[in-house]
């Protein structure tokens, strides 16, 4: 599959390889706003989001030469902000659950359609509850959900295995529809 760039963001781009401070900073206002919003959404505070996103965007511009425009810049720039992100809660000590035990699993999931469809939640509710869980059930969930990674890579990402990944989103979305519910 060929990628294709507008002109001028190829020449964005160009511009930037060759340490052009204004094109660096069109391209950090191009993208700012969504690597912030990553990196808040895993590391659930505004101050280190903002941290984690200076940090990605000073590594980004310092290995500009490696990307080579085999994705697009924001896929590229993504993958840096979630890497900086899961360091810095690494920094933490973020624990995650290791579930090698084939039989702890969660027969019955789902509810009453009826029901799920009965609750109106507004976005605010649901961020403060996506905060309130612990920071590995968030990590996962957001990952899963609003950065749209599959259990394999999420499992990649954070050396986990793939069991622990599905286990932890599940434990994610059942703590999370209790917090939603009280």
């Amino acid at each position: 599959m060929e990628l294709r760039y507008s002109h001028s963001q190829e020449q964005l781009i160009a511009d930037c390889k060759r340490g052009d401070r204004q094109a660096q900073f069109k391209l950090y206002k191009l993208y700012a706003k969504a690597m912030y919003n990553t990196a808040l959404r895993i590391v659930s505070d505004a101050d280190e989001a903002a941290d984690v996103l200076q940090e990605a965007f000073v590594d980004a511009f310092k290995r500009l030469e490696s990307f080579r425009e085999e994705s697009t810049f924001g896929l590229w720039m993504k993958q840096i902000v979630v890497n900086k992100s899961l360091s810095a809660l690494r920094k933490r000590k973020v624990i995650f659950e290791s579930i090698d035990d084939q039989n702890d699993r969660y027969a019955d999931m789902s509810q009453d359609p009826e029901e799920e469809n009965s609750l109106l939640f507004k976005v605010e509710q649901i961020k403060r509850a996506i905060d309130q869980l612990p920071d590995g059930y968030r990590i996962v969930l957001s990952l899963y959900l609003l950065e749209v990674y599959d259990h394999e890579e999420i499992a990649h990402i954070l050396k986990i295995s793939e069991n622990t990944s599905r286990t932890q989103f599940l434990r994610a979305k059942r703590k999370l529809l209790e917090l939603i519910q009280n």
